[in-house]
């Protein structure tokens, strides 16, 4: 196990979204210094990751210890494979350019957000899948590839970079008070991670994602989701592609290897967490 718990100086990508403000909060918890880097002004350095020269220019003299690459394009749930396509150049030109700008920075490590659906989209059955099955195999049809590939290229560049110690963490749906769990895995890496290695960041209960998204109703009182057969969703592609896939990972490695265990073991217990947690 890699061990680094002093204080780093960290770069993350993605500091002004849902999630890179959990992770912002949870590394600074951990006595890091973290510095945002995006498009807004809340970010300390402003850079699109799509512009090359743009984002070597702005990271110009900065020097960081690690670079997290946790953008995405994603302003509200993508219903069409079109609402990827941004996320998907993310994945692959952007991370090859962020890749370039933390050499420039002087980081050594690499942390980038990946997902189990690089596994590949559908109904795996009762089978638990780990990081050593096969991740990002050919999508079924163009579009599911250009979604894989994203996954698939993203951690390969990380994985590849000469001079990085590049880090993988796949993970499953997000929910909880805070976003803790998958802040506090981003922290484990940061300091654990092994170099080369990717890690399965998710609950012990698996669910598909249309129960996830009735558990979600369920607990917060809100209407069920209409139920309808699942043809009539085809013309929003993506959105019928998650409500019919499934998949079951293990957390074993991230256990054994970061310490990281989710706080709750269903998604029922973390939305109830969060509901909770939104009466006080």
């Amino acid at each position: 196990m890699t061990t680094n718990h002093t204080s780093q100086s960290v770069l993350l990508a993605g500091a002004s979204g849902v999630l890179g403000r959990h992770i912002t909060h949870a590394l600074t918890e951990a006595g890091h210094k973290v510095t945002g880097l995006g498009r807004s002004g809340e970010n300390g350095i402003r850079a699109d990751l799509m512009d090359r020269d743009a984002l070597l220019r702005a990271v110009d003299g900065h020097r960081f210890d690690t670079v997290i690459h946790a953008a995405t394009a994603l302003r509200k749930p993508p219903m069409r494979d079109s609402d990827m396509y941004a996320t998907d150049a993310l994945r692959i030109e952007g991370t090859a350019h962020l890749v370039e700008a933390a050499r420039a920075c002087g980081a050594r490590r690499f942390v980038v957000e990946s997902m189990v659906f690089g596994y590949g989209y559908g109904d795996h059955g009762d089978r638990t899948l780990t990081e050593d099955d096969p991740f990002g195999p050919p999508g079924r049809t163009p579009r599911l590839e250009r979604h894989i590939a994203g996954m698939r290229t993203k951690e390969r560049l990380a994985f590849g970079a000469e001079g990085l110690e590049g880090v993988a963490l796949r993970f499953g749906c997000f929910y909880g008070p805070g976003g803790t769990d998958a802040a506090r895995a981003v922290v484990a890496a940061v300091e654990r991670g092994r170099p080369g290695q990717a890690y399965n960041i998710a609950d012990d209960t698996p669910m598909g994602f249309r129960a996830h998204v009735e558990a979600v109703a369920r607990t917060f009182g809100l209407p069920k989701p209409m139920t309808v057969p699942l043809w009539l969703m085809k013309p929003m592609s993506y959105a019928h592609t998650m409500m019919t896939s499934r998949l079951r990972v293990s957390t074993a490695k991230a256990e054994s290897e970061l310490g990281w265990r989710p706080l709750y073991a269903s998604s029922g217990e973390g939305l109830a967490a969060m509901r909770s947690a939104s009466r006080r």
